[in-house]
């Protein structure tokens, strides 16, 4: 007997199912990049934002459940000691951009394929994740001394994408 892969118990198609799963770790990227901090501080975002995602796999949603399961079981479980190494795109804003541009697909995607539970706590749960990113680390200051915790260019991503998400 051949296993199904979970997408199929939801309705996505292999296609579909990649823009959910790409989604949060690209999230996780853009909110990071919306504020040039050095590899010191994205690194501890990047953490952040995969505990975030990890955490996804407690969600009482199978659908973040299942998307957070399986971006762990690619990228490593960070209670095992992975890390995601430290992105810095080439052009922060087209990057960011297109970040907002596939949620906004997903939100299309999930009110046509799921309840508006599920979808709901999808969204929610991306909005979360760019929360702990923002807040992971301060940006400004002299020696991590001072600063805003969170910039305006990061808390500009994260209301924008608030938005797209209607979260």
């Amino acid at each position: 007997m051949i296993e199904q892969p979970a997408y199929t118990g939801f309705g996505f198609s292999d296609e579909e199912w990649g823009l959910l799963v790409g989604l949060p770790q690209a999230v996780l990227t853009a909110a990071s990049a919306a504020e040039s901090d050095g590899t010191k501080r994205t690194m501890a975002e990047n953490a952040a934002g995969l505990d975030t995602i990890s955490a996804g796999r407690e969600s009482a949603s199978p659908l973040v459940a299942a998307v957070a399961g399986e971006i762990v079981a690619r990228v490593g479980d960070p209670e095992a000691g992975a890390e995601l190494p430290a992105i810095e795109p080439a052009d922060p804003r087209a990057m960011i951009d297109d970040v907002l541009a596939r949620a906004g697909q997903a939100t299309t995607l999930l009110a046509a394929k799921v309840d508006e539970g599920q979808a709901g706590a999808y969204r929610h749960w991306l909005v979360a994740i760019a929360e702990q990113v923002v807040g992971a680390a301060s940006s400004g200051g002299i020696l991590g001394i001072g600063g805003d915790v969170v910039s305006d260019s990061e808390r500009r991503f994260r209301d924008r994408l608030a938005q797209v998400l209607n979260d």
